[in-house]
């Protein structure tokens, strides 16, 4: 039989015979080409296929960003077995939930993680073969990785003649905001094209070095950032660990030429470093998303000289849009246009398409979508609906055919009749110097059946009064729009993907009602104004 031309794990093969000394990627410092990146996976495979994992078969990877992590995952690749990326954050109940939930027969983790995965793997359920520690200190009951693989012979490494195409390549587990995580099935095929757009996008080519501030355990650092470079070619850069002061001497010290950090880490590098202290000028891209961004936010790097532009995507899609450098200004607010490979519609409840400045949700069809949940066919076929993926997330388009995104879906309430969308009133909020995080969720109201919660994490040292907070929007948001309580934590919860629970904070209300508190809440009338 043919070999499937869409297997993704040709492309270091391909790239180790056409310039096997070119450097692929630096993992914390050290260079490594082409050749031993591609002679490192032929020996992961080779372990594994001697182990009688093969195509079809999961495998978990509990690892921080480093050359073992892509070498795993170009050996699965090609073997047409499954990687399941596991989030080092997570605790060890919400591990052994992913891998039984996957059933990963193999494991791949850091030394750091030892301890976890030796609690984990004493659950009756799971169904893994083999362990394998990376890193100094491998337990007893884990096989060491350099020492497994010394032992392999030096040949090319098992290739199924049909891997590839619609066969799964990953499955990516959310973060389960709404409860059960849930894993999303990713093709090669979806791999593929997914790399074709941020080739695109990013206008690469086999000479651009791209930094990697992402943890590869999610879509953006994988999907987004690692392997758009390593298809084209290139270089990329990562760490276990970047603090922000390393990702701009990284910058300077290997000539990054594209940078996509996420929101949260520009603003830290902001409050924390001297940015005219670093020659960033190799830079001809910069991109942010994954979150909410803030307007100041590209603003302030404007002032400094750097255009900062936005994408916006999902798990179950990778990226969906982008905003071309040259509109980053222009259309500051919009995460810009669809992709190239992938149709894009926004459309309301029947399924139609809004008109300009109306909110819809945002809904995707073509080669960028996931297969499906794994396991879970009844929720694959609630998302995806006749041929259309339901992202959940609500957006208008402008008359230029540039996206907006407004909020999640069920992040929406309605106060006095109208839609509110808390991802709106938090930007607002995230423009006051004093505020550090925010969040705001619809609770229960007696007059206008929901109101704005707004929890605040104000920055070190300042201090705000609620009646300070609530006339901070006077002006910004329409009446029906501003939050109506207000509360001051040390810190929001967050998931282990670094999302708001936003059900948790609507609970504790609730539950504080309940027992008949109603701390901080504002019940004084306000005028029915529709603006």
């Amino acid at each position: 039989m043919e070999r499937n031309s869409m297997n993704v794990g040709q492309w270091i093969s391909k790239w180790s015979a056409i310039r096997p000394e070119k450097i692929a990627l630096y993992s914390d410092g050290r260079p490594f080409s082409y050749r031993a990146i591609n002679d490192q996976s032929n020996k992961v495979a080779l372990l594994l296929n001697g182990l009688r994992i093969g195509k079809g078969d999961r495998v978990g990877v509990l690892l921080r960003n480093s050359h073992e992590y892509i070498e795993i995952y170009f050996a699965l690749s090609r073997m047409g077995a499954i990687l399941v990326p596991l989030n080092w954050r997570l605790v060890d109940s919400e591990v052994e939930f992913i891998l039984r939930d996957s059933g990963v027969s193999a494991l791949f983790f850091g030394s750091e993680f030892a301890q976890l995965v030796d609690t984990v793997r004493k659950a009756e359920t799971l169904t893994i073969k083999a362990f394998v520690c990376i890193g100094d200190g491998a337990p007893q009951w884990a096989m060491g990785y350099e020492e497994a693989l010394q032992s392999q012979p030096e040949a090319s490494a098992p290739f199924p003649a049909d891997a590839g195409g619609e066969d799964a390549n990953i499955i990516m587990y959310t973060s389960g905001t709404t409860g059960i995580p849930k894993g999303a099935v990713l093709s090669h095929r979806k791999t593929f094209y997914n790399v074709l757009n941020a080739n695109i996008f990013y206008g690469l080519t086999h000479d651009d070095i791209m930094l990697i501030p992402r943890a590869l355990f999610h879509s953006g650092g994988l999907l987004v950032e690692a392997l758009p470079m390593l298809y084209k070619g290139g270089t990329i850069v990562m760490q276990k660990r970047f603090r922000p002061a390393e990702i701009l001497k990284a910058i300077e010290t290997y000539k990054v030429t594209v940078a996509e950090p996420p929101a949260t880490t520009l603003r830290i590098i902001l409050e924390q470093c001297d940015i005219g202290q670093y020659n960033l000028n190799s830079v001809r891209c910069w991109y942010t998303g994954g979150e909410r961004v803030p307007p100041s936010l590209i603003k302030d790097y404007k002032e400094r000289g750097i255009t900062i532009s936005q994408i916006y995507g999902q798990t179950e899609t990778s990226t969906i849009a982008w905003l071309p450098v040259t509109e980053a200004h222009r259309k500051l607010g919009s995460v810009g246009i669809p992709v190239f490979h992938g149709e894009v519609r926004v459309v309301d409840e029947a399924g139609l398409e809004v008109r300009p400045g109306e909110v819809g949700e945002i809904v995707v069809s073509g080669c960028i979508t996931m297969s499906g949940y794994w396991g879970k066919p009844e929720l694959t076929e609630e998302t995806i609906r006749d041929g259309w993926l339901h992202t959940g997330d609500l957006a208008l388009v402008d008359e230029e055919g540039f996206l907006y995104v407004v909020d999640r879906k069920k992040d929406m309430f309605i106060s006095g009749g109208e839609n509110v969308y808390p991802a709106e009133i938090e930007k607002v909020y995230l423009e006051n110097p004093k505020v550090l995080n925010v969040a705001v969720v619809g609770v229960p109201d007696e007059k206008w059946g929901e109101v704005g919660m707004l929890s605040i994490v104000l920055r070190d040292g300042e201090t705000m009064t609620d009646e300070e907070a609530l006339a901070f929007c006077e002006g910004k948001l329409a009446r029906y729009k501003m939050p109506k309580v207000v509360k001051f934590l040390p810190e929001l919860p967050m998931t282990a993907a670094q999302k708001i629970k936003r059900r948790e904070l609507r609970e504790a209300y609730v539950k504080g009602l309940s027992e008949g508190s109603k701390a901080g809440c504002h019940g004084e009338d306000r005028p029915q104004d529709k603006s």
